[in-house]
């Protein structure tokens, strides 16, 4: 310290005068007075953050008023732990316990003694970052150094109620590599024999202390504890009354499990350790324990007299292979084993050849089944065992993995530059993948007119499979017919409803084959399912001509026929037929060109009206007995002798033989 600080002192003398900072040189006045302040305050009941910062201005006098620099820190942890050493001191001499030194009948049994409270007091200035961070757990250390083991259990006591204040952030990372010395002291100091409880609990607070991603507690390398030896006896003692052979057999496969990496070396060690454990198996199995065996020996009542090693006397041999314990013991070391040899490293080449996977393979399922067959709750324990091996893999190939964080880094949110944090854009379609969708046409013109895209076939195009399979020289079977498509028949109808609807108006007598266009059909079956307009028309018109004839008076009845000439087309269609009615041939003379003057027209058109509305007007004006309908029908006659006598002109001779002419 101070060669340091002369070093300093000559520095600043080759510097300028005006460039000189004041320096705070440490004294024994000044620990003296840090000394004084905080023996007066660790005497105080008051709780730390009453009187911790004021206690550090009034010792130290920093240049700031709330943080130290750091040859200030420097001082203050010098003369705190010189005050820890004159604590621990004063408790030895007194004979009391160092975590109760100090402590009155008036503080109560939440109170501790001055040890606690000076470290309360330094925990909270680390912890408001007025000093150092790492100064608490320097501390901590010097105290678990100078306390015994006894005083060390209640010192570790006080580590483990700060655990969450020591784990922070700010601290931790000032302090963890101090902490981890600690621990490993403490672990060096301890009996893995007597003190088993303790080294637990170590080793439990270094497991919580430090983050699951930290690299220091894990075994990188995969170095194993060649040092833990099984010393069993190699020379037969007298009067021994077991097999000496099957005792050096069983108890040599320790040397293989404390160092499974040697086992893989050289062929010849695999092949000792294989040949060695096909005996002890068979041994297993050719003494299998009964349920009263595992009853006798209670797995559940084996923790009050739990040992990590078992014993290796020959003696011992006899009641060793009765015991539950003992065999699920030499089963789970063999399972681990199998599992380093099967996954050694990342890549396939690092593990075993083909010749020693299959007698692990072998191996493995012999053990398994004797561990069934183990009792108490033999596939319990098994599955128990199969379960923690297999999170066992995972942390393994996370380790050669470089130990990859778990913990998901915090997204910041977004600020804009005024410091307003930015609102959620709104879509329209909900988030922004349809929206972006819904507008995919708009800003991609060429795709409404690209030939791959979907779009909706003619109905030329979507019936032709059906027409195909109408045909009967093609062959189709009734089973393979698209008209027992239900899905097909069905997009095929409203495809017709939509673009041609004459086609969707023959389902409802044809069925589904008569919806396809006759375009699409050969000529045979195109006259089954579509007949003739004319001969259909005339035949409609013939059933209502027939229910007209009954309710018209006879004046009525009397067919008219176009008073012009009509083509040869128009004759060949009546020679074919019935002669229509008097207002259905002068509608259709009139639809086909004919020759009708503008007279003609104007004659015609009462009978027209008549023909198609006054039947029912008629009928009902006889059966009232209008006077005006009396009127009308005098009217009527007088007109209709003119037209006949027109009609009856121009009408063929085969017109005039046709019976329903002459009605």
């Amino acid at each position: 310290m101070r060669r340091k600080l002369h070093r300093r002192l000559r520095i600043l003398l080759h510097q300028p005068v005006e460039d000189r900072a004041p320096v705070h040189v440490s004294s024994h006045a000044d620990r003296d007075r840090v000394l004084e302040v905080f023996r007066r305050v660790i005497l105080q009941p008051a709780l730390p953050e009453n009187c911790a910062l004021q206690a550090v201005q009034e010792a130290i006098k920093p240049q700031k008023q709330t943080v130290l620099v750091q040859d200030e820190n420097q001082s203050l942890e010098n003369a705190l732990r010189t005050l820890l050493q004159e604590l621990v001191s004063s408790a030895v001499q007194s004979g009391e316990r160092m975590m109760q030194y100090g402590k009155s009948i008036d503080d109560g049994e939440n109170a501790g003694g001055q040890i606690p409270r000076l470290l309360d007091i330094v925990l909270y200035l680390c912890q408001k970052g007025h000093v150092e961070g790492g100064m608490i757990f320097q501390l901590l250390e010097d105290l678990t150094e100078m306390s015994t083991m006894k005083d060390c259990k209640e010192v570790f006591g006080y580590i483990e109620s700060k655990q969450d204040v020591l784990g922070k952030q700010e601290l931790f990372g000032r302090g963890k590599l101090v902490m981890l010395r600690t621990c490993n002291q403490l672990l060096r100091r301890l009996s893995k024999a007597n003190d088993v409880v303790f080294c637990g609990r170590i080793l439990m607070f270094l497991a919580h202390f430090f983050p699951l991603s930290e690299r220091s507690a894990v075994n990188i390398k995969g170095v194993f504890n060649t040092s833990n030896v099984t010393k069993y006896e190699k020379d037969a003692p007298e009067g021994v009354s077991i097999d000496f052979n099957f005792y050096k057999t069983l108890w040599s496969l320790q040397e293989h499990f404390s160092n499974p990496a040697s086992t893989t070396v050289a062929p010849t060690k695999w092949q000792k350790f294989f040949t060695n454990l096909m005996v002890v198996l068979d041994a297993f199995e050719a003494q299998p324990l009964s349920d009263d065996d595992g009853n006798a020996n209670n797995v559940e009542q084996e923790e009050a007299a739990f040992s990590i090693k078992y014993l290796t006397s020959s003696k011992l041999m006899g009641l060793e292979l009765k015991d539950p314990s003992f065999r699920r013991h030499i089963l789970i070391q063999c399972l681990i084993l199998f599992d380093y040899l099967k996954a050694p490293g990342k890549n396939e080449k690092d593990g075993p050849p083909e010749s020693m996977k299959e007698e692990i393979k072998s191996c493995e399922e012999r053990v398994k089944k004797l561990l069934e067959t183990i009792p108490p709750k033999g596939k319990e324990f098994l599955q128990s065992i199969e379960h923690i091996l297999e999170r066992e893999k995972n942390w393994v190939w996370w380790k050669r993995d470089g130990c990859p964080p778990f913990e998901k880094q915090i997204t910041e949110k977004r600020v804009g530059q005024d410091g307003v944090k930015k609102r959620k854009p709104r879509w329209r379609l909900g988030n922004k993948e349809l929206s972006q969708l819904w507008k995919w046409a708009d800003q991609n013109p060429n795709a409404l007119t690209d030939e791959q895209r979907v779009r909706t076939p003619s109905v030329m195009e979507y019936w032709k499979p059906l027409a195909e399979d109408m045909d009967e020289s093609a062959g189709i079977e009734a089973e393979y017919h698209q008209k027992n498509n239900r899905v097909y028949c069905w997009k095929g109808l409203r495809f017709s409803a939509r673009q041609d609807l004459e086609g969707f108006s023959r389902f409802t007598d044809h069925g589904i084959e008569g919806v396809v266009p006759p375009e699409l059909l050969p000529p045979e079956i195109r006259s089954k399912f579509h007949a003739k307009p004319t001969e259909k028309n005339k035949r409609v018109k013939r059933e209502d001509d027939s229910k007209g004839v009954a309710a018209q008076p006879e004046e009525n009845q009397q067919v008219a026929t176009p008073a012009t000439e009509t083509d040869g087309g128009s004759g060949a269609e009546l020679e074919e037929g019935a002669i229509p009615m008097e207002s259905d041939a002068a509608g259709l003379n009139i639809a086909q060109g004919g020759d009708t003057t503008p007279e003609d027209a104007t004659k015609q058109s009462p009978d027209i009206d008549m023909g198609q509305e006054a039947v029912h007007s008629e009928a009902e004006a006889e059966a009232e007995a209008d006077a005006e309908a009396d009127a009308e029908a005098e009217a009527e006659a007088e007109a209709k002798p003119d037209i006949k006598g027109d009609t009856e002109s121009e009408l063929s001779p085969d017109s005039e033989t046709n019976p329903e002419t002459k009605d």
